[in-house]
């Protein structure tokens, strides 16, 4: 029996909840520095790791459009910070324009000169946010949205069902924007510029709405939100004991983020509301009656993929802690950023689910079955539904 179940894994691809455990840790792991070095070998990671072992669906091919707006965050806090930032002492590059304000927009300034050290800031604080992003696009690229979904407790089955439709959002407009471009060339009308955003519009927005409606069919002939009838007294227990785990984990997670500010890290908060929430969803979960259609499993390959994450985000903490050098980039006054060796081992760690992890269906056959965009489109919606 358990070699048919990983058979049956390998041949379903990892657990989703261990794709999106280890793109996770590695955005919080971002969070942490400001280092630019650091932060692009994050970025290297996930993208080689998408690179290795993505499918063929049709939402693994979004992550490239997370590193087009990744690019576009940076380009625009750095336009925010030139024009609109506070201005701060530094090597002067130009000045602007000055326009005085009121004395209530002491915080504001329009014009005026702009530093290097405040553009650094700026581009910094744009790349860290852009790294998150594409932590989160692998994620997406990675795991199937509708995987997910079936994965959920069964007291986050609703909230899970819009949660996974607002992720599968950014792949789905990749993919209509595609078959419509791809439609437009073959008919020789164009494809860029005004024009060709004006034709393109209108049939991506029909592609949205088709599917909304065939999403909400489906949920209605499947029975979505059908309750089972439990006591007053159970619904408290499941959502004070669920509340609570939330607020401690919250606090914990603070307490992570800014070193120092909770005792052990906030590691204790974390652990302590993360039993709450279990216990909370064990028990909230009584209410509604699902079954799962060939659940997945999680196994070695699962475990090993979300503690390589979990690895590297611990290797920041610690470095946070001891104080290491070169976590965060300092720029007054400008210096080249080092390159600190524990939070650098601890990103090439999560290299591992580029080996660990199952490969893409087909890959090793000698016939690849790489399903057209027509059959991936028509098979989504009964994948996501079967719960």
């Amino acid at each position: 029996m358990s070699g048919r179940r990983g058979a049956a894994a390998v041949r379903r691809g990892l657990h989703p909840a261990a794709w999106w455990l280890w793109a996770g840790s590695m955005a919080c792991a971002a969070i942490r520095t400001t280092n630019p070095l650091l932060l692009a070998l994050i970025a290297a990671v996930a993208a080689f790791v998408v690179s290795a072992r993505r499918t063929s669906a049709p939402w693994s091919r979004s992550l490239s459009f997370f590193f087009r707006l990744g690019v576009a965050v940076i380009a625009v806090r750095v336009v925010l910070q030139i024009v609109f930032g506070n201005r701060l002492p530094g090597h002067v590059l130009f000045t602007l324009p000055h326009v005085p304000l009121p004395l209530w927009a002491e915080g504001v300034s329009v014009g005026g000169p702009v530093t290097l050290e405040e553009v650094l800031q700026a581009a910094v604080a744009g790349l860290r946010l852009a790294v998150v992003l594409v932590c989160f696009g692998a994620a997406n690229s990675l795991a199937s949205p509708y995987r997910l979904l079936r994965c959920l407790p069964a007291v986050l089955y609703e909230a899970g069902v819009a949660v996974t439709v607002s992720l599968a959002f950014a792949p789905e407009v990749v993919m209509a924007i595609a078959r419509v471009r791809d439609s437009r060339r073959l008919r020789g009308r164009p494809i860029r510029g005004i024009a060709g955003l004006r034709g393109m519009a209108i049939p991506v927005l029909e592609i949205a709405l088709d599917r909304s409606l065939q999403l909400a069919s489906s949920m209605d002939a499947r029975g979505y939100g059908r309750r089972v009838v439990v006591t007053r007294r159970t619904r408290r227990i499941g959502n004070g004991s669920t509340a609570a785990g939330l607020l401690l984990v919250i606090v914990g997670v603070y307490g992570i983020l800014d070193v120092g500010s909770l005792p052990a890290g906030g590691i204790p908060f974390v652990a302590l509301g993360a039993v709450l929430v279990g216990v909370g969803m064990a028990v909230a979960g009584r209410r509604t009656d699902r079954t799962r259609y060939r659940p997945d499993v999680w196994a070695l390959r699962e475990w090993v993929v979300a503690g390589s994450g979990l690895a590297m985000l611990a290797t920041f903490i610690a470095a946070s802690v001891s104080g290491t050098a070169g976590l965060q980039l300092q720029v007054y006054p400008p210096h080249l950023p080092l390159l600190p060796p524990l939070p650098t081992a601890g990103i090439l760690v999560a290299l591992l689910p580029a080996a660990v992890a199952p490969r893409p269906r087909g890959e090793n056959s000698s016939r690849q079955a790489v399903p057209t965009r027509a059959r991936a489109h028509a098979a989504e919606p009964a994948e996501g539904i079967l719960t």
